[in-house]
């Protein structure tokens, strides 16, 4: 398997009976030709040439303009669930017995080709033309300068040109046409025919066109071809699966169900949802306790194991939330009609039941298949609205229900942050879309009610406690939720940074890292806070599916919820983990009998293997959609620009690096490199401040310092859209205060954007293929 971004960094899993150990393979010498998903002999290298623990074999990337990530890529270890890292018997030190085994390929036993590639041909621009927006010429990129190399006219009239795709674990493949003047500019698929011994890259052919570069339907279909996103229809065997539309929803259709439609139930959801996992109720019990319930659509009904949409569901693992579409997990007929909760019709849920106390301590738990009947379908403002009227007589049911679940919600969350569980956060924003074209006509940050903490809450309570109870009765066979403690060295850059703004982070454990956010604080600026928060996500991987009997009670725990076990059950519409575990507390409670094949841990690894990997690509996929989308808003009727403020994140103190700094617009969620205009690495008047990840410029004249950048500190930055070559666009980020160096000049830094490569003037950079392309690894 190939790294994330990056053709020549690959891990191998290596089997040994049920143990799985990644092998890291580091460079296109040792990876010898092989490409992702090939069956591979390797040969391991001396332990001496091993990796520490801590080591990496990524250079440090500076980020293209793009849409600011929100947690650290997660390792083979977290989303495969292999071993990474060995322990070598040579007496060395505990702190250095942990290694990464490396290796190089010796043979390959079975290609694994994709079926098709997508992406472009690119042919060499002229470096001596500039973009229009600098005085400075262009400089030639990787891509262009292995384009240049490798591109040749035959005498026939074909050509071989390069062709490089979008998924940047590929490595550029060297194709013979006749077309290559009408394959410029547009998306294309590519085969790889065969990788010969005597050449540097593959050989492929031209499959078909998808449509041209840079057009919104062609580059969403680019970014699900990209991160394998099934979106093909449900086939027949599938569809045959479903219930008849009349299906009647009937407590005689599932005997041995209770009947709880008396109850006040009512979903919480934002607007527009269409696929209502969830719904909730809470009722005060004639001892003065509250009986609150968590109700979950009932997906297993409908989808019995081994059937043709349980192994379609398996396969595709998670529903996919475009900006301006939904690729389901499962059929409509279920997502958005028989399985979703809606307001004021009957259905089918698998609910927990709690009585606890006004102080939302737990008195008893219930697990139980019932029949429900919402009596609103609200949304978070709506519910919102509940909240904060005032006291009233008790005649509103809804309003009582909301507000004892708010009461209720705030206790359980006090309880949680008590235990050490983290708030962090993500730069989240949403587009307000036309109602014809789709396209984006505002972007906005996310807005969070107290309504989202509620339901937030009581979800993750539901999982809990359902993870407890399939543990004691399935304690090896579980499908849990994992989410390791951060790496140390992980928030090494992160302390330095706080430190220099009089800010002290504690890593200590979750609890005191929680402390010291909260009391991370500037009075002048409130943003600084949360800036703290999105970078301290990002100092951990994400979340990883795993089944229980394959590491230790003491690995269970989940980090950032500070919780011993944690799972997924609230979400079956559109997460396959969740319904495993309904099977898993379906037959914990004696209702149905557990599937046979989730008596398998070697099953169950694989399972959890793809849940991750699905779940990881369905969130790229996303951002890429929301990265797409963020390109399209800027170039239109926003075309001239934007001013706004940003805020640093980090600074480029490196003497031999160019000038520069990172920053993130809040406005917009968009981060991106900031070169500093007409100033060189060399420039005696730049001064470099490490420890204070600072950059300093000061007059030629007088010495006085007359700008200057920190880390943390806000700045003026303005947006804009550069087309490169016809439909090549990309971000651009220029900085407008404060105003460094001599003169007006600005200066900008390019990003991945959408569009062609054509020959002639103005290339772009290497990454600028698409909206969605990911960093491509310099050779």
């Amino acid at each position: 398997r190939a790294e994330r971004g990056t053709s020549d960094q690959f891990y191998v899993t290596v089997r040994k009976g049920d143990e799985r150990v990644a092998v890291t393979i580091v460079g296109a010498e040792d990876a010898n030709r092989a490409v992702d998903g090939d069956v591979v002999a390797i040969e391991l290298h001396s332990v001496d040439k091993w990796i520490g623990a801590d080591g990496s074999t990524k250079d440090k990337e500076k980020p293209a303009v793009g849409i600011a990530v929100e947690t650290a890529e997660p390792t083979v270890g977290d989303q495969d669930n292999v071993q990474d890292k060995v322990e070598i018997e040579e007496g060395a030190s505990e702190a250095s017995s942990l290694r990464r085994p490396t290796g190089k390929v010796v043979g390959i036993i079975r290609r694994n080709f994709r079926q098709n590639y997508c992406g472009s041909i690119y042919t060499a621009s002229s470096p001596e033309e500039d973009d229009g927006a600098t005085a400075e010429p262009r400089k030639r990129t990787e891509r262009e300068t292995i384009a240049d190399e490798h591109e040749l006219e035959h005498p026939d009239g074909t050509t071989t040109c390069v062709f490089f795709a979008v998924d940047g674990r590929v490595p550029p493949i060297l194709l013979r046409t006749s077309q290559r003047d009408r394959l410029l500019g547009h998306r294309i698929l590519v085969a790889i025919d065969s990788w010969p011994v005597d050449s540097r890259y593959p050989l492929g052919h031209y499959v078909k066109t998808i449509g041209e570069s840079g057009n919104k339907d062609v580059e969403t279909e680019v970014l699900l071809h990209e991160h394998n996103i099934p979106c093909d229809p449900f086939p027949a065997k599938v569809l045959a699966c479903l219930p008849p539309e009349d299906y009647k929803i009937d407590i005689e259709n599932s005997p041995g169900r209770e009947d709880l439609r008396h109850l006040p139930v009512l979903s919480i959801d934002p607007p527009g949802c269409k696929d209502i996992d969830d719904a909730l109720h809470c009722v005060v019990l004639p001892n003065g306790n509250y009986q609150v319930g968590v109700h979950i659509a009932d997906v297993t009904h409908y989808v019995k194991a081994g059937t043709a949409i349980d192994l379609e569901a398996a396969n595709r693992s998670t529903s996919t939330y475009l900006v301006n579409k939904r690729l389901d997990m499962l059929p409509g007929l279920l997502t958005t009609d028989l399985c979703s909760l809606k307001g004021n019709v009957d259905r089918y849920a698998f609910s927990v039941l709690w009585e606890v106390t006004p102080d939302a301590d737990i008195v008893d738990v219930d697990f139980k298949k019932t029949i429900i009947h919402s009596i609103a379908a609200l949304t978070y403002q709506q519910a919102q609205a509940l909240i904060d009227q005032p006291k009233d007589d008790g005649s509103d049911i809804q309003a009582g229900a909301v507000k004892r679940l708010a009461s209720l919600a705030r206790k359980l969350r006090a309880k949680r942050i008590e235990a050490g569980a983290l708030t962090l956060a993500s730069p989240e924003v949403k587009f307000a879309l036309d109602s014809e074209s789709l396209n984006p006509t505002d972007v906005q940050a996310y807005t969070l009610y107290e309504a989202n903490a509620v339901v937030e809450e009581f979800m993750l309570f539901a999982n809990v406690t359902v993870s407890k109870k399939i543990l004691r009765h399935y304690p090896t066979l579980s499908i849990l939720r994992r989410h390791p403690a951060p790496n140390r060295g992980m928030f090494d850059t992160l302390i330095s940074k706080a430190k220099c703004r009089g800010v002290t982070i504690n890593i200590d454990d979750s609890k005191r890292l929680a402390d010291s956010l909260d009391d991370a604080q500037i009075e002048s600026d409130p943003y600084f806070n949360k800036l703290l928060r999105i970078l301290s996500t990002r100092c951990m991987s994400p979340a990883q599916y795993f089944c229980s009997g394959e590491y230790k009670a003491t690995d269970w725990h989940h980090y950032g919820l500070a919780a011993p076990v944690y799972t997924h059950f609230t979400s079956p519409i559109r997460r396959y983990a969740d319904v495993c575990v309904h099977r898993l507390l379906a037959a914990a409670i004696g209702v149905d009998p557990l599937p046979v094949h989730l008596s398998s841990k070697s099953y169950l690894h694989d399972l959890a293997a793809n849940m991750n990997r699905r779940h990881r690509a369905a969130q790229l996929a996303g951002r890429a959609s929301v990265q797409l989308h963020t390109l399209i808003f800027f170039s239109g009727a926003n075309s001239g620009g934007k001013e706004e403020d940003a805020y640093v994140l980090d600074v480029d103190t490196s003497d031999t690096a160019e000038p520069s700094f990172t920053v993130i617009v809040p406005r917009y969620g968009i981060e991106g490199r900031v070169k500093l205009p007409n100033i060189a690495a060399d420039d005696p008047n730049l001064v470099r401040h490490v420890e204070q990840h600072r950059v300093q410029y000061k007059s030629p004249k007088t010495g006085e310092v007359t700008a200057s950048v920190q880390v943390f500190e806000k700045v003026r930055v303005k947006i804009w859209v550069r087309t490169i070559q016809e439909n090549q666009k990309e971000l651009v980020l220029d900085l407008i205060e404060p105003i460094f160096g001599i003169g007006a000049a600005k200066n900008s830094i390019v990003t991945a954007g959408t569009g062609k490569k054509r020959k002639g003037p103005g290339a772009s950079n290497e990454a600028s293929s698409s909206a969605q392309s990911p960093k491509k690894k310099k050779s």
